[in-house]
């Protein structure tokens, strides 16, 4: 095992600081990272603050992990020493049940490990994330990077990235169709740029008429004030798929009224209620869908695909001593789009 400098909270209400944590030692099997970038996302501050009551602490966030390989065992075959690569919400599975063997990880029937506040089988109590220097992770959970992006605006890709790609490739947006994406922030702002250079006609939903402008800079052909009831009707029953980003409990029934019949409404806010009425659903065979991140062939993909078309988040990078003045900013949307962390910035 190895000690090194990590950003934790102690309690639910206890302000992020410094503190040391425990990496095991390399296994056959394992890839240790040096951590250059780590986004941001708002799942930190809700694992932080015990918004989903599972929280573990001292909790290391962090699930957007961006760096350079530092050693591989001796078994590792597809990484070498200095090659730059990722880590997203996952570190292990168990590799063996329908889902793991159908590279849909994320739902791991028997229980995928988590970046952070997973169950740490090696070293026992739970796992910790990249606010960290540092991290050891099983070979298949580790990602390769295109050298031609910008490494830090990568960063969130491995969370805000792939969970608005997977819904785009699992409902087969294409060239062509009419996708509607609901919410502009860290989430919503990478649905419009995926969906852009996927070909299909954008439009940014919103109840903001200020973001209408940032929204086409990202890609978005139209803009449609969810508030205005006359424009919404003008785009009734016409959408091929929305991506629907919001984050908390919202009325879904006129948004579900914009979609063609047999289209579908994808969620990947993780939200705790849904208002909607069944008969809109009813009169159109409509489907209201949910996602979760990706599988890591398709977080692969992803990355892939934003090597050849040249994309990555919106980013204001910070450093860590910065972190807790920034989750009350993204607690108060208050950031464009993502805050990603200069990991060189621990060493200070």
């Amino acid at each position: 095992m190895k000690e090194i400098h990590a950003y934790g909270a102690q309690a639910s209400d206890a302000n992020l600081e410094a503190l040391n944590i425990k990496r095991r030692d390399i296994l056959p099997n394992d890839v240790k990272i040096e951590i250059e970038y780590c986004g941001v996302c708002h799942s930190d501050i809700h694992q932080v603050r015990n918004d989903w009551g599972n929280s573990k602490y001292p909790v290391v966030p962090g699930h957007e992990i961006v760096g350079r390989v530092a050693e591989v065992g001796k078994d590792v075959k597809n990484f070498k020493v200095g090659e730059l690569v990722a880590v997203g919400c996952m570190v292990d599975s168990c590799q063996e049940c329908d889902s793991c063997k159908e590279d849909l990880e994320q739902y791991c029937e028997n229980g995928m490990v988590a970046t952070y506040n997973g169950n740490d089988k090696h070293l026992g109590g739970h796992t910790f994330g990249g606010y960290s220097e540092m991290v050891v992770v099983r070979d298949k959970f580790v990602l390769k990077v295109p050298e031609n992006l910008d490494s830090a605006a990568v960063a969130p890709l491995l969370c805000a990235g792939i969970t608005t790609w997977s819904p785009l490739k699992q409902w087969k947006v294409k060239k062509g169709d009419k996708v509607g994406v609901v919410g502009l922030g860290g989430l919503g702002h990478m649905g419009v740029k995926f969906a852009h250079a996927l070909g299909a006609h954008v439009v940014m939903i919103t109840t903001s008429p200020s973001k209408a402008e940032d929204a086409k800079r990202l890609g978005a052909d139209e803009v449609l004030i969810s508030k205005n009831e006359e424009e919404m009707k003008k785009h009734q029953g016409s959408f091929d798929f929305i991506l629907n980003t919001v984050p908390v409990g919202h009325d879904t029934n006129p948004y579900i009224a914009l979609l063609k019949r047999d289209a579908t409404m994808t969620m990947v806010g993780a939200i705790d209620e849904v208002d909607l009425h069944g008969a809109n659903l009813i009169m159109g065979r409509k489907r209201l869908a949910g996602s979760l991140i990706g599988g890591i062939k398709e977080t692969q993909e992803m990355l892939d695909f934003c090597g050849k078309h040249d994309i990555v988040s919106d980013i204001e990078m910070i450093n860590i001593q910065e972190i807790n003045k920034a989750y009350e900013r993204v607690v108060n949307s208050d950031v464009k789009y993502r805050f990603v962390i200069d990991m060189k910035s621990i060493k200070n």
